[in-house]
């Protein structure tokens, strides 16, 4: 005769039902805390929100900014943006205000004042940044269709979003850009190229620019500018009286 076994087949032993009724509880109780944490989110997007658009307009973020304690042309409010992808040059649409707040973990205006130094940190680092970078330029194309920026913008966005890394490279290129007559706008190529030239090229002897690698002609030009600018000076220094 078989043995008869002490198990019934299927029969789910007590300890597996404990840990069955465990999963199930902190399923519950995960699923309950985001739920909260959602409509805390959201709370906090309809105290800035239009009433009647449902957006958060430039208004609404000029009140965000100021309960933040930063200036609304602050470039954490750019990245802000970056990390929402907010479609929309100054405007925050709800599912976008998710997106960044839950990412960042924050549910309240302390949190997000709280969470704005590591934002800043991550869009640094040099795989996030040219993310950034590329999406500050999508986000000021403000028109259907448009795909380039003037001047006059693209001088405030380079030292917005370069500034702080690349100050002497970018005084210069925005010097450049306001004395220049070739070019009345800036496109996205010739956007990228900055960045590019920035990180790679030696600056201000420029030992490693090559012009007949591909770089955008305005670039070719901007090196051209330099070099005849430093040769000015250098030519004044060289006319002053000599000192014995």
């Amino acid at each position: 005769m078989r043995r008869s076994s002490s198990k019934k087949s299927g029969q789910p032993t007590s300890a597996t039902s404990i840990n069955a009724s465990s999963m199930d509880l902190f399923r519950s109780a995960s699923s309950k805390a985001t739920s909260k944490e959602l409509e805390r989110i959201d709370s906090l997007f309809y105290s800035y929100a239009d009433s009647s658009s449902g957006l958060i307009e430039p208004d609404g973020i000029v009140t965000l900014c100021s309960a933040l304690e930063v200036d609304h042309t602050d470039v954490r409010i750019l990245m802000l943006a970056w990390k929402m992808q907010a479609e929309r040059q100054g405007y925050f649409t709800l599912d976008e205000w998710r997106v960044g707040l839950k990412s960042l973990r924050a549910d309240s205006i302390s949190k997000l004042k709280k969470a704005l130094p590591e934002l800043e940190k991550e869009v640094r680092r040099p795989s996030n940044f040219v993310d950034f970078y590329a999406y500050a330029f999508r986000y000021c194309l403000t028109e259907e269709k448009q795909k380039s920026i003037d001047i006059e913008s693209i001088c405030q966005l380079l030292d917005l979003v370069l500034g702080s890394q690349f100050r002497a490279q970018v005084d210069y290129l925005i010097e450049y850009l306001k004395t220049q007559t070739d070019y009345k706008v800036i496109n996205m190529d010739q956007w990228m190229g900055f960045l590019r030239f920035c990180n790679e090229i030696s600056f201000p002897d420029f030992s490693n620019y090559d012009p007949l690698l591909a770089w955008p002609l305005i670039l070719d030009n901007f090196v051209e500018w330099m070099r005849a600018k430093q040769g000015e000076v250098k030519c004044r220094i060289d006319s002053l009286p000599q000192s014995f």
